[in-house]
């Protein structure tokens, strides 16, 4: 084991950092919602990229058609991501009411359980009889235990809005990349595709090694996974519109 990377994760594991980062509101839905906005975001707009020109429609109308495309569906995943969200904290709520209820009514059948789940854990004789006084000994404490133990239910870092916004501005920072050679002056259209082609590559790649950075998995594993993915659907997409232009006659 390397030495400095031994002591940074001594460092880490300190009481009074432990303490700092378990008092930290919970982030943990921050990162998904950006890598899911940025992939799709890159997606949306380079199969409709990919779509023009396999039509053969004019760089301004795959511009125009990418932007519109971009916001709309940015705005669209965005609200799908809030509705989504605040559903599931109404559930928790839901399910919160429930369990202090339950407390109320039958008090010692919720002991039971909490008997029964850190038995499972382990705990026996004295040490599990303390560790349940001690849980039920706080009602809030008692009932968010039972979320997360009985029902297995999330019970911090849910923000519709903020799930909401990260979703959004991913979509539409890493989504607008792909379009940015369209609005290169000298370049043909084949030049512009190329360009943008290559653009929506370099996204992906980055946005499968950010993950997995942050996910502890191989770099170029996750790059080229997400590589391929956004791949596929660019080609699904450019085979449409080049179908279409072929059986319909579509295109300039």
């Amino acid at each position: 084991m390397n030495d400095k990377w031994r002591e940074a994760l001594e460092q880490e594991h300190r009481p009074d950092v432990i303490e700092q980062r378990l008092r930290a509101p919970s982030r943990a839905r921050n990162l998904p919602d950006a890598i899911l906005g940025g992939i799709d975001g890159c997606v949306t707009t380079f199969a409709v990229v990919s779509g023009a020109f396999g039509a053969g429609f004019s760089a301004t109308v795959a511009l125009v058609l990418g932007l519109a495309n971009l916001l709309a569906d940015g705005f669209s995943m965005a609200i799908s991501n809030y509705e989504a969200i605040k559903a599931q904290r109404e559930h928790v709520d839901g399910v919160r009411n429930d369990e202090h209820h339950h407390i109320d009514v039958v008090p010692d059948g919720e002991r039971e359980e909490i008997r029964q789940i850190f038995q499972r854990k382990g705990f026996q004789g004295d040490t599990l009889e303390r560790v349940v006084d001690t849980i039920c000994g706080d009602r809030e404490v008692w009932v968010e235990t039972m979320l997360r133990e009985e029902h297995g239910l999330q019970t911090e870092g849910l923000s519709p809005l903020r799930s909401a916004f990260v979703t959004f501005s991913a979509f539409v920072v890493v989504g607008v990349m792909p379009l940015l050679p369209y609005g290169l002056p000298g370049l043909d259209t084949t030049q512009q595709f190329l360009a943008s082609l290559a653009v929506a590559g370099l996204m992906f790649f980055l946005i499968g090694m950010g993950k997995s950075l942050v996910y502890h998995q191989p770099v170029l594993t996750s790059g080229l996974r997400t590589l391929l993915i956004g791949g596929a659907a660019a080609g699904l997409a450019f085979l449409t519109g080049h179908l279409a232009q072929a059986l319909f006659g579509v295109g300039m």
